[in-house]
């Protein structure tokens, strides 16, 4: 599976495979959490269905990626400065273990802890996704990003479905019993926590720490994050094919934020799915995204990266199109069934494709840059999706409408990227922190 060819020197496959089973380990989050069971549960069971319901659970995501966003940046920049990527990459898993475990406390009414637990779960869940994704180009050539990228996020989805599907062989089994929603959701939290905890080891016992130490380089505090991320604002202008693609990804990556974060409570409060069906959905949608990441991994490589982007794009906006359109739940099965495989390859894409456009001296400073964008996206996407719904009465299909708006907008910011120019610029002379 994993082709020496692809690899850089000293890279053994085995590496790639522990890097790869981090997505593995951290997809059952955004699965069972983000996705497909505690979304739906806040909603519909600790907030009781009320009206600003979506619009809190849409808040609560924005506050950590705000978070995130915020502190990404000089976390990386400390991380490039003392070859820290994996050890840092082990405590916020830590963090983010416990964190989710501890959402098994969130009951019926209890609307502030759940709330506060997301926000912490989140949050670490986002510096590791963040982390993680700097060790690519330390692993792969450039030629190859795009397919390493795709076996990473399709070991992603086989993770996320692995969870999901432990987490419907119980929900069932307690249905069976007679239980409710607050006596089955918070078991699926803790098989969610165990099986991060227990993939990721593997990532950490397999991956190496290829960075070198830039002991001489200043030191940035963790208060200082925010300074720190205007100078990495200004030392990214030079590499503007990159800044370009994440304009680009600040809009796309708002809709696909949409469908991770919304797509159960869209399933079951417009078309009227049961619990255990939204569940299924969503494992179905999970086996189309680990088709759209695996094949467009290797077309991506061929095609080009911005072809195999914008395909996805245009694959978004017919997926909201025919969201907002249907009225029955067959309907909306293909609505699912295309989201799931543009939700792995555009995703993919984006990765590699900022992976050739980064400088490798940079790596962990500048995905900390490409974190803030996704993570303003995870703001604008699902926040302006609760307003809308908010002010429209309650009015989804509106919302969901609406999104497709930002595929069309990331497609137009696609246009003007250069992938290869970008890739010229990251090999060039780094620029020198801190000139203008």
């Amino acid at each position: 599976m994993f082709s020496r060819e692809a690899l850089n020197p000293g890279v053994r496959w085995r590496e790639v495979f522990g890097w790869a089973m981090y997505d593995f380990a951290n997809s059952g989050y955004t699965t069972v959490v983000i996705t497909a069971v505690f979304a739906a549960y806040f909603v519909g069971g600790v907030a009781d269905g009320a009206a600003w319901a979506t619009l809190a659970w849409t808040a609560g995501l924005s506050v950590s990626y705000a978070i995130v966003m915020l502190t990404m940046p000089g976390l990386g920049a400390w991380a490039d400065r003392t070859a820290g990527k994996k050890r840092l990459l082990m405590l916020v898993t830590v963090a983010c273990v416990l964190s989710t475990a501890a959402l098994a406390w969130v009951g019926p009414g209890q609307v502030a802890l759940g709330l506060l637990l997301l926000v912490v779960s989140n949050t670490f869940f986002s510096y590791g996704e963040s982390l993680t994704a700097s060790f690519l180009p330390e692993l792969a050539k450039p030629h190859a990003m795009g397919r390493v990228s795709g076996w990473g996020w399709a070991m992603g989805y086989v993770g996320g479905m692995l969870t999901l599907g432990a987490c419907l062989a119980y929900v069932l089994a307690a249905q069976a019993r007679g239980e409710t929603g607050s006596q089955f959701v918070p078991v699926t939290m803790v098989i969610t926590a165990l099986v991060y905890g227990a993939a990721a080891c593997v990532t950490f016992f397999l991956m190496r720490e290829h960075a070198v130490p830039q002991p001489n380089a200043p030191v940035l505090g963790m208060l200082q994050s925010l300074r720190g991320l205007k100078q990495t604002f200004r030392d990214a202008r030079p590499y503007q094919d990159f800044t370009r693609l994440m304009a680009c990804a600040v809009a796309y990556q708002g809709g696909v934020a949409v469908a991770i974060s919304l797509a159960a409570i869209y399933a079951e409060q417009v078309i009227g799915f049961q619990p255990q069906e939204t569940m299924v959905l969503i494992f179905v949608l999970n086996l189309a995204a680990f088709v759209g990441a695996f094949v467009f991994g290797y077309a991506q490589d061929k095609i080009g990266h911005k072809l195999a982007l914008s395909l996805t794009l245009l694959g978004w906006i017919l997926t909201c199109v025919i969201a907002a359109l249907s009225s029955t739940k067959e309907v909306f099965w293909w609505a699912a069934a295309i989201a799931g495989v543009c939700m792995g390859s555009s995703q993919s894409s984006g990765r590699a494709m900022a992976g050739l456009m980064i400088p490798s001296a940079r790596l962990g400073e500048f995905f900390g840059l490409w974190t803030f964008a996704i993570r303003l996206a995870s703001i604008l996407g699902p926040l302006s999706y609760g307003l809308i719904t908010w002010l429209s009465g309650g009015n989804q299909r509106i919302a969901i409408g609406s999104t497709s708006l930002l595929f069309v907008l990331g497609l137009v910011l696609l246009m003007p990227v250069n992938v290869e120019r970008g890739r010229r610029m990251a090999q060039g002379p780094v620029q020198v922190r801190g000139q203008d």
